[in-house]
This record gives C-alpha cells, structure tokens and sequence, in this order.
C-alpha cells in the first residue's frame, strides 16, 4: 500500500460511509460508533475539502444544520435555564444538547457523556472553512439560523464544565474544548459583521481565560486544575489558532507531548489512559505529523505518514493501535464488554488525509 493509494481509498471509504442525510458514520462496524459527531464530522468534511470532495462536506453541514433545527427547543430552553442562573450541578444532565446523533439527526439514548460543547464550535470553524475552500457563499445565508443558534448556546455555556473531546471527565473545563469554542466563534465574525464586534469580545475572553486557566510550567494542560499534558491539546494551535505554532506555550506542550506520549510514530492520548489499553491513536499521529509539517519537520511528518500508511487493515484504518500499550491489563476487559477496537474509524481516514494534503501528496485520482 502507497500514500497515493491509501488517500484513493479513504475518500471512497468516507464517501461509502456518508449517510443519504449527509452524516459520516463514525465507525461502521463498532456498535458504540454506529453514530454521527459534530465533532468528528466536522474534522472529516474538513479532511473532504483538503482534498476537493465539497460536496460532501456541504453535505455534512447541512445535516448539522436539520440537528439544530430539530432541537432547538431544547437548546433554547438550555440557554434560558444557563442565563438564569438555574444550573447548579446539573451541567451533566440531559438538558443540554447531546454529541452523538443517529444519521437521521435524533439523539441516542443511554450512558453517555452527551454534554460536550466542542463539536459545536468545531462545526461553525469547519462551515466557515468549507465557504472560504469551495466557493459556497450562500451556505452561511441559508444555515444562518442554525448558526446563530449555536454561537448564542455556546455565548450561554461555554464556561460550564463538560466532557472533553474523549468523552471523560464531565467535571472540567477543557482547554481544547474552550479552543473549539473560540475558533467557531473567530470563524463567524466575518460572515456575521452585525455582530462582528460581540463576537469579537467573546472569542478574546475566551481566549485569555485559555491562557490564564489553561495552563501551568509554561505549556497547556489538559483540563483546568489537572496539569498533565494530553495530545488533543496540539488542537489548540492545529487547526483552531488559539495561539501559533511557534508560540512557547505551544513548543513546550509538543515537546511534553513527545517525551510522555510519543513512542515511535505512534501517539497516546495521555498517560493514564486505560480505554482499549492505552494504544496509540492514528489520528493523534496525523496531528502531530501536521505539526510538524506547519513547523518544517518534513522527515518526521512523512515518517508519520507511512507508519500511518503501514497500519491499514483489511476494512480500513483503525482508532488506535496496540503495539504499545499504556495499560495492557486494561485491554481484554475492553474487548470482553465492548468487543474489538473500532476498525475502520473514519476520523482516522480523515486525519491521514489532512496530513497527506498537508504535505502536498494528495492525489484522488
């Protein structure tokens, strides 16, 4: 398997996995996963734009845009009770709008860490990136509402705590999540100029409570009073700009992100991590590979890439790998009560494709 040939297949797995609705299937196989995020969707139309294929992503957003419509009431009754002060320890209660969807845009029952503000903001950042890459202006006139709804839920809640990006730790406030936040927010200032100066003010507070709250020892940490590094945090530059990628915020956070989490070119989420036993995650590796492309590291990023590359299975790209496991106990626990890792996973095949894009190797054809 080549680059040229994996980036070939991950469109048309992506676009196989597309719902008539226009939602991405997270994981088709893995039961958990048979849903759609705003989240992961969004990073995955992104990844569709990189490398041409706008009318899915289009697609995607206005399926985003039918959730929204479909649950506004409960977002609106969100923001009046947020507003009124009425929230006290319910921040983990169903009264919030949840992050996983059916393709048909309903809510998925059960155990869950619903409350997650992230894929809100990273589905106005990634609208805003669909426009300005494929010429669909009339997009942001014809979800306007949708996106109005949203930036008011985010003006509401974005202080509260909720799940982060791996769906743990309902408790916290994030600074990744709040990095989502503020890009979204960044993103419609320009497509919004009645409201350009408010959000302007929004995404600024945002941004230095980031700063303020958000870190210790001169890097980021993973939630706010948990000073322990997570790679997601590599998001806070790539691709919401928070701060820049040679910020010495930013440079120290990778250069912890490597010593604790990178092990050849696989990339852990954080060091205590026990989900499927801690393996290395495909699309964190694209991250960092990323990274190191937007800072020069074109050896490194290419190495990520054909290690990438080298771990295709026969139903596609995995969530993570097992060849270096943090908590290997934790493993057949895992599998026993939830089955196998989830294979093929979407967001990887997106992840490896922004990468690929990144180093100018995309070639759909």
């Amino acid at each position: 398997m080549t680059t040229n040939t994996l980036i070939t297949e991950s469109i048309q797995l992506i676009l196989r996995h597309q719902a008539a609705t226009g939602a991405y299937l997270a994981s088709p196989a893995f039961t958990h996963y048979r849903y759609s995020w705003l989240r992961d969707g969004s990073f995955t139309a992104y990844a569709m734009n990189c490398v041409g294929q706008h009318e899915s992503a289009s697609r995607f957003y206005q399926w985003c845009d039918r959730v929204l419509r479909r649950h506004e009431h409960k977002a609106r009754a969100a923001i009046a009770a947020v507003n009124a002060g009425d929230v006290g320890g319910k921040t983990g209660s169903d009264r919030f709008l949840h992050t996983r969807y059916t393709v048909a845009g309903e809510e998925v029952a059960g155990n869950w860490g619903s409350f997650q503000l992230d894929g809100y903001g990273t589905w106005l950042w990634g609208l805003a990136e669909h426009v300005q890459r494929s010429g669909e202006d009339d997009l942001i006139q014809r979800l306007a509402p949708s996106i109005e709804l949203t930036l008011e839920y985010l003006t509401a809640c974005w202080r509260l705590p909720n799940f982060d990006c791996w769906e743990e730790w309902g408790d916290r406030v994030h600074p990744v999540t709040l990095a989502a936040i503020y890009a979204g927010v960044k993103a419609m200032e320009r497509h919004l100029p009645h409201r350009a100066g408010e959000l302007t003010r929004l995404s600024e507070t945002i941004r230095h409570f980031v700063l303020e709250h958000g870190t210790a020892h001169g890097q980021f940490i993973k939630s706010v009073g948990h000073a322990v590094v997570d790679a997601s945090l590599l998001w806070l530059t790539l691709p919401f700009g928070l701060v820049q990628v040679d910020d010495p915020l930013m440079e120290r956070t990778v250069q912890s992100i490597e010593q604790e989490l990178l092990v050849g070119h696989g990339v852990h989420r954080y060091a205590d991590d026990t989900y499927y036993g801690g393996g290395q995650w495909l699309l964190l590796s694209a991250w960092l590979g990323w990274y190191y492309a937007r800072t020069g590291r074109w050896k490194k990023a290419h190495q990520i890439a054909e290690w990438i590359v080298s771990k295709l299975k026969e139903t596609g790209l995995p969530e993570q790998v097992q060849e270096h496991l943090l908590s290997p106990s934790e493993y057949t626990s895992w599998v026993e009560r939830a089955g196998e890792p989830a294979v093929p996973l979407l967001w990887s095949h997106a992840m490896f494709l922004v990468l690929a894009s990144e180093l100018g190797v995309t070639n759909p054809s």
